[in-house]
């Protein structure tokens, strides 16, 4: 397979290509394990585009892992903390008979539905 189908080459020079190319960090193996235990079947081709594609996002990785961010606090989520909380109130008493108006049977205060278990 050309390192072009897999990459996107414009602009960087054969040299810095074939670096690129020797400095893959997944191999075929792995991508197969990762298929077997994801129980999927892959032909060798997209084995090849799926290594193509994992090294990608650990090079994308190793990219980010560049930056300095020793001043940046740590954050444990990105948006807002949690779920506004309110008092636990009852809003809606319990009335029998208005949730029982719209039953097509009942029985006192039970809905009356026909058996299904013998």
């Amino acid at each position: 397979m050309d390192l072009g189908e897999c990459y996107d080459l414009r602009g960087i020079n054969k040299r810095t290509q074939a670096i690129a190319m020797a400095e893959t960090k997944i191999t075929l193996e792995q991508v197969r394990h990762v298929a077997l235990l994801a129980r999927l079947r892959l032909s060798g081709a997209e084995e090849e585009a799926l290594r193509a594609d994992m090294d990608e996002m650990l090079a994308y990785v190793d990219k980010l892992n560049e930056l300095d961010t020793k001043d940046v606090p740590p954050t444990t989520q990105v948006g807002e903390a949690g779920m506004p909380m309110r008092d636990d109130e009852v809003t809606n008493q319990p009335a029998a008979d208005a949730m029982l108006s719209n039953a097509p049977s009942r029985d006192r205060n039970y809905f009356k539905v026909p058996k299904i278990i013998e």
